[in-house]
């Protein structure tokens, strides 16, 4: 029997954990810049040392997301990407031999149908759906609907949320707990947020799962800050600069500085 969504996540975490350090995920839209170009950069990612890819679903109203990946999602519309552009960057990951999830705000998957997107999904290999504008409340169906194809639910918590919230939507998650680090729209920065540390202590203190943050990470440095008291370095809009100043090259060579990045951290 082939392993659940909810399985290989769990075993490329414990094969990080095993190497003593966090595991390295990285993000990019589906089509971005093209559907084939997309293929390419995310092929880069997995083979610079990118553990589990994040394949964005395109939409045009991305609340969460700041300027760059914003630019970028754009550029994949006008291009023609689809939900099944999506399911063809998975397969293409999956197929290369690392873990995909897909991150999608909820009004694409609801509009293509909450099961059918779940089977579609599993067929091209997903293993799993981080969306980050639904509660625990509303995504009960989305919920149901992912175990019936043994994928990850997997939801955010932020430096707002109570420990009663937290501890709350840790026992609806699979896979990982998403960490945003800061309050605000995605995008590389300067200096990570000294929020995510007790973020990630209080989280811990609800579960055993394994904990990623993400938002405003660009170099192999920030990755080191974060790989020491995280499981999970998130990078999204630092792959996507990468992508528009450098195409594949670039995106291969920061997945490797990134990579690195975790391992050196402890």
């Amino acid at each position: 029997m082939s392993p659940t969504g909810v399985g290989r996540i769990g075993s490329v975490f414990a094969e990080a954990k095993s190497e003593n350090r966090a595991l390295l995920i990285g993000y990019l839209p589906a089509g971005f810049p093209t559907l084939g170009e997309s293929v390419a950069l995310v092929e880069a990612m997995c083979d610079g040392g990118v553990d589990l890819i994040e394949v964005g679903l395109p939409y045009s109203d991305p609340l969460m997301d700041g300027p760059v990946i914003q630019q970028a999602v754009d550029q994949a519309l006008s291009n023609g990407a689809t939900p099944q552009s999506v399911l063809t960057v998975v397969k293409a990951v999956s197929d290369h031999g690392v873990v995909p999830v897909v991150m999608s705000y909820w009004n694409p998957i609801e509009q293509f149908g909450i099961e059918a997107f779940a089977h579609e999904l599993r067929q091209a290999g997903g293993a799993g759906v981080i969306t980050p504008d639904l509660t625990i409340e509303e995504g009960q169906p989305w919920i149901a609907a992912a175990g019936s194809q043994e994928l990850a639910p997997i939801f955010l918590v932020a430096p707002s949320s109570t420990n009663e919230r937290i501890s709350r939507i840790a026992q609806v998650t699979q896979g990982f707990v998403y960490a945003a680090s800061t309050m605000g729209v995605t995008g590389a920065r300067d200096r990570v947020s000294n929020m995510a540390p007790q973020l990630v202590a209080r989280v811990r203190a609800s579960t055993d799962l394994p904990i990623a943050v993400g938002l405003g990470v660009s170099n192999g440095a920030q990755a080191a800050e974060i790989a020491k008291y995280a499981d999970g370095v998130i990078v999204g809009s630092a792959f996507v600069t990468a992508a528009n100043t450098g195409g594949v090259a670039a995106v291969r060579q920061l997945a490797r500085e990134l990579a690195g990045g975790v391992r050196l951290a402890r």
